[in-house]
C-alpha cells in the first residue's frame, strides 16, 4: 500500500514548491525590488574605492578614517597657532576640553606628578575616539570610524604598550611581572589561579574589553540610526500613503532622537575609553594591585 501523495495549498502547490516560490520572492526583493531594507552587517564592509584584493586597499570607512584624522589635526594646528592670551571661541572650545580630561580624568586618577608625564597622550586619545565616533552622524559619512575592529584594536594596543612600558619602566621586568601576577595577601595555595587570571587580565582582558566595548556601541548605534530613516524613507516614498505618513513622523522623530543619543555615546566612549586607559596605567605603576 502506497502513501498518499502529499497534498496541494490552496494554489495547487506542494508545500515544499511554496517555500521556494517565498525564498525567491525574498531573494529578488534583496537583489532590487521594491520593499523595506533595513540595515545589515554588509555597511560595515562597503567595496574599495581602489585597490581591491591588495594590501593597499581603500575603501569608504578608510576615507572617513582620514577625514576624521585629518580634521581633527587641522583644527588643533590652526588653534594653535592662532592661540591668543584672550581665547577665541574656537581656542575656547579646545581648552575646556584638555581641562575637562585634565582634571576630571589625567590628574584624579594619577595624580598631578605621575598624570603630567600622560596627560598628552590621554588627552589626544579622547580627542581622537570622539573624532572617530563622531563621523557616525555627520551627513555624508554617516559612519564611524570606530565601528569596525582595527581602529578600536590599534587603540587599545597603543595603551596596552604604554601601561606595560609605564610598568616595566618603574618597577623592571620581575619587579611588575610580581606586582602583576601575585598581589599581596593571597594564600599560597591560591596564587597559582590568581597569577593565571592576573596575566590574561594583563595581556588579554583589558584591551579586549576597550576594543569589543567601543565597537559594539558604535556597531548598534548606527544600525539604529539607519534603521529609523531607512523606515521614513520606506513610510514617506515608497509606501505614501493613509497612515504610513503618521508611522513616517513617528520613525523620523525616533531618528532625530537616536543622532541626539549617538553624539552622547561617542562623548561618553571616548571619556570611558580615556578613563579606564588612565586607571590601567594608574594600577601598572602602583606599588601593590
Amino acid at each position: 500500500m502506497r502513501d498518499p501523495p502529499p497534498s496541494n495549498d490552496a494554489r495547487g502547490r506542494y508545500p515544499g514548491e511554496c517555500v521556494l516560490s517565498v525564498t525567491s520572492l525574498l531573494v529578488a526583493a534583496e537583489e532590487g525590488g521594491d520593499g523595506f531594507h533595513g540595515p545589515s552587517l554588509a555597511d560595515f564592509f562597503p567595496p574599495a574605492i581602489f585597490g581591491e584584493g591588495t594590501f593597499y586597499e581603500f575603501n569608504r570607512i578608510m576615507m572617513v578614517r582620514v577625514i576624521a584624522a585629518g580634521v581633527l589635526v587641522l583644527i588643533l594646528v590652526l588653534v594653535a597657532k592662532r592661540a591668543t592670551i584672550v581665547p577665541t571661541k574656537g581656542q575656547s572650545i579646545v581648552e575646556v576640553i584638555f581641562d575637562f580630561i585634565r582634571n576630571q580624568v589625567v590628574y584624579p586618577v594619577l595624580g598631578q606628578v605621575k598624570g603630567r608625564k600622560y596627560e598628552a597622550m590621554l588627552i589626544m586619545l579622547f580627542m581622537s575616539i570622539f573624532a572617530f565616533n563622531i563621523t557616525g552622524v555627520v551627513p555624508g559619512l554617516n559612519i564611524a570610524s570606530t565601528a569596525l575592529i582595527a581602529m578600536p584594536l590599534l587603540l587599545a594596543v597603543t595603551v596596552w604598550i604604554v601601561y606595560i612600558h609605564a610598568g616595566v619602566q618603574k618597577h623592571g621586568v620581575v619587579k611588575y611581572t610580581k606586582y602583576s601576577l601575585f598581589p599581596a595577601g593571597v594564600p599560597i595555595a591560591l596564587k597559582p589561579i590568581i597569577a593565571i587570571i592576573d596575566l590574561l587580565q594583563v595581556l588579554l582582558i583589558r584591551p579586549a574589553s576597550l576594543t569589543i566595548r567601543l565597537m559594539i556601541n558604535m556597531v548598534a548605534g548606527h544600525l539604529l540610526l539607519v534603521l529609523c530613516f531607512a523606515a521614513t524613507d520606506y513610510f514617506w516614498v515608497q509606501a505614501n500613503d493613509g497612515f504610513n505618513y503618521a508611522y513616517g513622523a513617528l520613525t523620523f522623530a525616533g531618528g532625530i532622537f537616536m543622532t541626539l543619543l549617538e553624539i552622547f555615546v561617542a562623548l561618553l566612549q571616548a571619556f570611558i575609553f580615556t578613563m579606564l586607559s588612565a586607571v590601567y596605567i594608574n594600577m601598572a605603576l602602583a606599588e601593590e594591585h
